[in-house]
């Protein structure tokens, strides 16, 4: 059977990397090809979003478009399954809907929702594309994308939904560093107006992000008065439950 060596190569280059993140020198010795040829392989990969270094440079790992193929590929059977009785007790505590979304190229697509006792003007998302810039969901992903990834995003035109939309490229990097610090985003009438929504993102064993936790529910009572942070508290709090789940080690 003839075979692409480049693809062969590059495949080799990512089950290494499903398996534990390394460095180009590491990565070389692992699949048994010089150093500049595994540094080229892992340029045009990271390009495509297929690996990601970390902070420093130096360590490479399994990117977003890779992990959403994945877990793409059956959610409901996946994350969805491992979130799923943590959302039922974060609508306890939150009284308010919550739901589940993965990244979906530029946009983010919920997987699933768990409805409050009194879900007013909220319906059910699950199954629904929405660009990542306007909910919080996709400002978490996004937040955790390479600097490289997200600068390809920022320079696409951004629609605005409703007068509270962020949409200055400017302005979304100051939020996503924000983001990063925080752990979390709120969203006040930026997609819809009359809701808002809270989330936090989703985080794998290799420490990449898979998704989102969200809450949302109509902005009169969502959230009530001085309760935005320990909401957002809570938020976190659960989805760093369910990343230690799916393996994640904090």
């Amino acid at each position: 059977m003839t075979t692409v060596q480049s693809i062969d190569r590059a495949f080799g280059l990512l089950e290494e990397l499903a398996l534990q993140p390394g460095g180009i020198s590491d990565l070389a010795r692992k699949v048994g090809l010089p150093t500049s040829t595994v540094a080229r392989l892992l340029a045009t990969l990271e390009g495509c979003n297929a690996v990601e270094r970390d902070p420093d440079g130096t360590v490479y790992r399994i990117g977003p478009s890779i992990v959403t193929m994945a877990v793409s590929v059956d959610p409901t059977q996946s994350l969805l399954a491992v979130a799923q009785p943590h959302m039922f007790d974060l609508v306890d505590a939150v009284a308010e809907a919550v739901g589940l979304a993965i990244p979906a190229g530029y946009d983010v697509q919920y997987v699933g929702q768990v409805d409050c006792a009194n879900p007013v003007q909220v319906r059910d998302w699950t199954g629904a594309k929405l660009p990542m810039h306007v909910v919080p969901s996709g400002l978490v992903i996004l937040a955790h994308w390479p600097e490289e990834a997200i600068e390809r995003f920022l320079t696409r035109p951004l629609d605005r939904y409703t007068p509270n939309s962020m949409v200055d490229p400017d302005q979304l990097r100051e939020r996503l560093a924000k983001i990063r610090s925080d752990g979390f985003a709120w969203v006040f009438e930026e997609f819809s107006e009359g809701i808002n929504s809270v989330a936090a993102p989703l985080l794998n064993s290799t420490g990449s992000v898979v998704g989102a936790l969200h809450s949302h529910g109509p902005s009169y009572r969502f959230p009530m008065e001085s309760m935005d942070d320990v909401i957002a508290g809570r938020i976190a709090a659960t989805a760093g439950a369910v990343s230690e789940a799916l393996g994640h080690l904090a």
